[in-house]
C-alpha cells in the first residue's frame, strides 16, 4: 500500500484509539481492550468493572495531540484516554514514506556522518557549546515534587520528533537525523528551544523512540550510542536555555505490546528490554542536575498493553491485569533508575498514570510506586477533552457552561495525588490545529486560558502537544498572538513575583468570570432520564454527544437528532440523521452506543431490549446480542459498536437470553459503510 494511505490508516487508528480512551470506549465490560477516556465531567471513569467510557483522548498527528476519574473504584476513562496505535496519538501524524525526507534527503545537522551527528557547537548537554550554560549537575536535596512542578512553570512538546518511528523502512543503522525528520519535522536546533523558552516554555518534554536504533528482537538491548548522543545534543539546547527537559519512551513502534502477549517469554523479554533501555538512559544522565526529568513512559501504559504492533498474540491481559501490570512496570522504572546511582539515587521521576487517562488514573488499582527517597515522584496525566475539540475536526468551537464545568471538575480529579505529595504533570493537553494557515479553532483562546487557570490553582504543570504548528519552529515564535500573550503571562517568570496563593486566587477568580460569562448549554438535570445515540463515524470527523454527559451541543455541524425523554415503561426510538453533513453521509462508526442520561438512577434495575435497528431506513440484522450496563452508575448503555471490548463482564445484564453471545459489536463496522440515517427502536423494561 501506498505511504499516503498508509499515513491515513495510522491516523484513523490512532484516534479510534483515543478516542476509545476518552470516550471510556471501553465502557461496558471490556476486558484487555484498549481503552478510551470518556468525556467528561471527566473523562469518565466509573465503570463498575463495567469498562471504560466516554469521549476519546487524543492521538498524535502532524500537529496535533498528544489523553480521569473521580470514582476510584469504577475503572472507568474518560473523553481524552485513547489508545493511539502506530505511533501517533495525539501528537500528530506521522508522515509516512512519501510525505517524510528519506534516506539521502534528510536535512543534516552540521557534521552529520553515516551513524553520528556532531554539532561542534553543542558540547555535551553539560558543557556549554558557544554561548551556552552549564548543567551544572546539581540536586536540590530539599526540593520537593510539589514544589519542582511550579517551577516546570509552562511546557511544551518536541512532538513527532524523536519519537518519529521510523525504523520498519530506514532499519536500525541510519542517521539520527532520518528518524528524528521521519515525520516531516525538521531537525531540532538550539535556536527553537531558546525560542520556546522566550514563548514562556520553562519545560520540554522530548518523547523518545529508543528501539529506532535497537536490535531488540535478536535480544540486544543495546541503544546505539549515535541515538543516544543526538538525545542529549537536544537535552543539551534546553538546558543552555534554562529549560527543564523530560525525557520518555513513547510508543515506539508499539513494543509494550509484548507484556501482553499469551507467551510468557515475550512478557519476560519485555521486561528485560524495559529495564535495559532505563539503565543504559539513566547512566547516559546519572550526572545531570534534577532539571532533567525521566518519564516511565507514555500512554501505552494501560490497555495498551494489549496492543498487537509487534507481539500478535498480545491481548491476554484482562483490565485488572492491566493495573497490575501498570503498576509492575512503574515500580521497575524506579527501581532502575535508582539503582543506576549518581544524580538518580535523588532525581525526580515522573510516572505514567494509567493510559495517562484522568479517570483511569485516579481508579483506586492505580498504584503509585515505592521510593528510596521522599517527595521525587511525580504522577503523568493527558486531557484532551472534548476530543471531538481538541483532537478532531468534528467539532468546530467550545465554551458552554457545562463544558467549562466539565474541565474544571476533571482537572480537579489529579488533586487525589498532590493530597499526597506528588506533583502532577499535564503531559499532553491543546486544542490541536490541524493546518497552522487556518488559524486556531474558534474558542481556543477561551479553552487554553481556562485550562492554564485549573493548573495555575492546583500547582499543576501543563505540557503543551505540538509539532510544529502553534509553535513555529522555523520562526521560533508562536504563531498565534492571543496563545503568545496567555503563555507569556503564565510563565514562570511571569509568575516569579508573586506568592502561590495570591497565583491561585486570581486563577479562581478568572475561572469564575469565565464560567458565569459562559453560554448556557443544552442538557438535562438529574431528574431527566434522556435517551440518545452515541456516534463517532469511523474517521472520527462525525460526532454526536459521545460519552456519559449528555451534550446534544457536541455535535458536528449538519447533524439532526432525534432524542427522546424516557418516563418509564415503554417503546422509544432514537435517531440521527447525517444527510446534512459534510458529504452527506457518516463513514460506518467507530463507536456508537445507545444510552440513557440518568436511567440507572430514575430506572434502577431496568433493562433495555433492542427491538429494531435501521441503517438508512433499512432493518439491519444485528450481529450478537445486545446487553445492558453502565460505566459509570448513572447513564444506562447498550453498545452497538465498542471495539475496545474484548470481553463482556459481570456488569452486563440481559433479561431474556436469545442464545446468542452477548456482543458489545451489534453493528459491522467492516461493511456498514455509508450511513445517512440511523434509528434504534427499543422497549424500556422493569426488571423481573
Amino acid at each position: 500500500m501506498n505511504g499516503t494511505f498508509e499515513v491515513r490508516r495510522r491516523w484513523i487508528a490512532l484516534l479510534a484509539v483515543l478516542l476509545a480512551t476518552l470516550l471510556g470506549l471501553a465502557a461496558c465490560g471490556n476486558q484487555g481492550r484498549p481503552a478510551m477516556a470518556g468525556e467528561s465531567g471527566g473523562p469518565t471513569e466509573t465503570a463498575r468493572g463495567e469498562g471504560i467510557s466516554g469521549e476519546g483522548e487524543a492521538q498524535e498527528d502532524q500537529g496535533n495531540f498528544g489523553e480521569g476519574d473521580a470514582q476510584e473504584d469504577e475503572g472507568n476513562f474518560g473523553a481524552g484516554d485513547a489508545r493511539g496505535q502506530e505511533g501517533n496519538h495525539v501528537e500528530g501524524i506521522p508522515a509516512g514514506p512519501e510525505e517524510s525526507t528519506m534516506q539521502g534527503d534528510v536535512p543534516q545537522a552540521e557534521g552529520d556522518v553515516l551513524g553520528q551527528e556532531v554539532n561542534p557547537e553543542a558540547g555535551d548537554g553539560r558543557t556549554p557549546g558557544a554561548g551556552g550554560m552549564v548543567d551544572d549537575g546539581s540536586v536540590r536535596q530539599e526540593l520537593t515534587a510539589l514544589e519542582v512542578t511550579r517551577l516546570m512553570g509552562n511546557g511544551i512538546n518536541l512532538g513527532n520528533t524523536m519519537e518519529a518511528y521510523g525504523r520498519a523502512q530506514l532499519g536500525t543503522q541510519a542517521r539520527p537525523a532520518q528518524y528524528e525528520t521521519y515525520w516531516g519535522q525538521p531537525v531540532t536546533t538550539r535556536e527553537m528551544l531558546e525560542g520556546m523558552k522566550a514563548a514562556g516554555f520553562d519545560t520540554l518534554r522530548l518523547p523518545v523512540a529508543w528501539t529506532n536504533m535497537m536490535n531488540f528482537e535478536s535480544g540486544d538491548y543495546t541503544i546505539n550510542p549515535a541515538y543516544l548522543d543526538r538525545v542529549e545534543e537536544i537535552v543539551g539546547y534546553a538546558r543552555s536555555a534554562g529549560m527543564y527537559v523530560i525525557i520518555n519512551d513513547h510508543w515506539d513502534g508499539g513494543w509494550w505490546g509484548m507484556f501482553g502477549s499469551a507467551s510468557q517469554e515475550t512478557r519476560s523479554r519485555a521486561m528485560e528490554l524495559y529495564k535495559s533501555m532505563w539503565t543504559q538512559v539513566g547512566e547516559r544522565f546519572r550526572d545531570y542536575s534534577d532539571y532533567v526529568i525521566f518519564e516511565s513512559g507514555n500512554e501505552e501504559l494501560g490497555f495498551r498493553l494489549n496492543d498487537t504492533d509487534i507481539a500478535g498474540d498480545s491481548g491476554s491481559l484482562s483490565d485488572g491485569d492491566c493495573y497490575e501490570e501498570t503498576n509492575r512496570i512503574n515500580q521497575a522504572f524506579v527501581d532502575t533508575i535508582r539503582a543506576t546511582g549518581g544524580n538518580n539515587a535523588n532525581r525526580f521521576l515522573l510516572i505514567a498514570g494509567f493510559g495517562t487517562d484522568v479517570r483511569g488514573t485516579c481508579d483506586s488499582r492505580y498504584k503509585m510506586p515505592e521510593d528510596t527517597v521522599a517527595d521525587k515522584l511525580l504522577v503523568s496525566v493527558h486531557c484532551y477533552d472534548p476530543s471531538g475539540y481538541c483532537i478532531n475536526t468534528s467539532f468546530s468551537k467550545w465554551g458552554t457552561r457545562q463544558e467549562y464545568q466539565a474541565m474544571n471538575d476533571t482537572l480537579a480529579m489529579m488533586e487525589r495525588f498532590t493530597r499526597q505529595g506528588y506533583g502532577v504533570v499535564i503531559g499532553e493537553y491543546g486544542v490541536l490545529i490541524e493546518d497552522p494557515r487556518q488559524g486556531l479553532k474558534e474558542n481556543a483562546g477561551e479553552y487554553v486560558r481556562n485550562f492554564l487557570n485549573n493548573c495555575d490553582l492546583y500547582g499543576y504543570c501543563p505540557v503543551l502537544w505540538d509539532c510544529n504548528n502553534l509553535y513555529s519552529r522555523s520562526d521560533c515564535a508562536l504563531i498565534d498572538q492571543e496563545m503568545a500573550a496567555l503563555y507569556a503571562a503564565h510563565s514562570l517568570e511571569a509568575q516569579s513575583q508573586r506568592i502561590e496563593e495570591a497565583i491561585a486566587a486570581q486563577a479562581r477568580e478568572e475561572m469564575d468570570e469565565a464560567y458565569a460569562n459562559a453560554r448556557e448549554g443544552a442538557g438535562v438535570d438529574d431528574q431527566t432520564a434522556m435517551a440518545w445515540i452515541m456516534f463517532n463515524s469511523s474517521d472520527w470527523s462525525v460526532q454526536y454527544s459521545v460519552g456519559d454527559n449528555y451534550n446534544p451541543d457536541s455535535l458536528s455541524a449538519g447533524i439532526v437528532a432525534t432524542d427522546v425523554e424516557v418516563t418509564g415503561e415503554g417503546t422509544y426510538t432514537v435517531a440521527l440523521d447525517f444527510t446534512g453533513v459534510s458529504g452527506g453521509h457518516a463513514l460506518s462508526t467507530g463507536f456508537s452506543a445507545l444510552a440513557i442520561a440518568n436511567g440507572e438512577k430514575l430506572f434502577p434495575g431496568y433493562y433495555v431490549e433492542i427491538q429494531e435497528i435501521l441503517v438508512n431506513g433499512q432493518p439491519y440484522e444485528m450481529k450478537g446480542q445486545p446487553y445492558t450496563c453502565s460505566d459509570d452508575g448513572t447513564v444506562t448503555r447498550v453498545n452497538l459498536y465498542n471495539a475496545w471490548i474484548t470481553q463482556v463482564s459481570g456488569g452486563a445484564r440481559v433479561r431474556q437470553d436469545n442464545g446468542r453471545e452477548l456482543s458489545p459489536r451489534l453493528l459491522d463496522a467492516e461493511t456498514l459503510g455509508e450511513v445517512e440515517t440511523l434509528s434504534v427502536t427499543f422497549d424500556y423494561v422493569k426488571g423481573p
